[in-house]
């Protein structure tokens, strides 16, 4: 729940106050309203984030050991990729993965773009390879379900993502929003989100970037119930998801 799920709306609030310019002790007070209302909201969807986030971590616990199991099986290397990512306020964290590459990726990554400018461009324009050669035959499947990121759920348990949000972007991707990162950097990244269930990585960056704006302006709880259901249906049925 945030706060244009109050009975007095965000919405409504904003208009009440522009139309009492002249009246400063009623626009301070609806300024109080709003701001009681936004941390309200802010505290709900902590609230559920750490409920759903252990529910999750426990109930699908063995889900969890059999991935493990078969990463570790389908090549050398550690179960989980760490990497940094930017989240709320600027602050930098360590996001968890489950592995989907082989273990020298970053290497290997270098060397492809070195040989091949059309791979290099394609690469510094969404951050990812469509035919990655660098995946496993376990992290292709990972991939297309989002089961890659299950992991994260312990970064929503300790506070530096929510279940629904924006994409938590790396640090190289910040100059891509221009000056609406300061918007979007004002709640936490999200392990699903608007642009995880609209079709991913087949939509061109800018209309990503206008995803994630729209979702920091308009989150509400049962914007995020949509998104997580949809989300589910991702995982059941991965087909033309724009995941890899």
């Amino acid at each position: 729940m945030t706060a244009d799920s109050q009975v007095i709306s965000v919405k409504l609030l904003r208009g009440l106050m522009r139309k009492t310019k002249k009246a400063p002790i009623a626009q301070r007070k609806l300024k109080k309203l709003y701001l009681r209302a936004s941390k309200k909201g802010v505290i709900t969807k902590r609230l559920f984030d750490i409920i759903f986030s252990s529910l999750v971590l426990i109930f699908f616990s063995p889900i969890y050991l059999i991935l493990a199991l078969l990463i570790a099986l389908s090549s050398s290397g550690p179960i989980f990729y760490i990497q940094k990512r930017v989240g709320k306020n600027h602050k930098t964290f360590n996001c968890l993965k489950f592995r989907t590459m082989i273990d020298n990726a970053d290497e290997i990554l270098e060397s492809i773009m070195a040989e091949s400018p059309q791979l290099r461009e394609e690469f510094e324009t969404s951050f990812k390879l469509k035919n990655d050669p660098r995946v496993t035959w376990i992290g292709k499947f990972l991939r297309l379900t989002s089961l890659d990121e299950f992991p994260q759920f312990w970064n929503v348990l300790k506070g530096d993502m929510s279940v629904v949000g924006p994409r938590p972007l790396v640090p190289e991707e910040l100059c891509k929003y221009g000056n609406r990162i300061d918007k979007i950097l004002t709640i936490r990244p999200g392990i699903t989100g608007l642009w995880q269930v609209s079709g991913r990585n087949d939509i061109p960056y800018p209309q990503r970037v206008n995803i994630d704006v729209y979702y920091v302006n308009y989150y509400n709880w049962l914007l995020d119930l949509w998104i997580i259901f949809k989300t589910i249906g991702v995982i059941i049925f991965p087909r033309n998801n724009g995941a890899y």
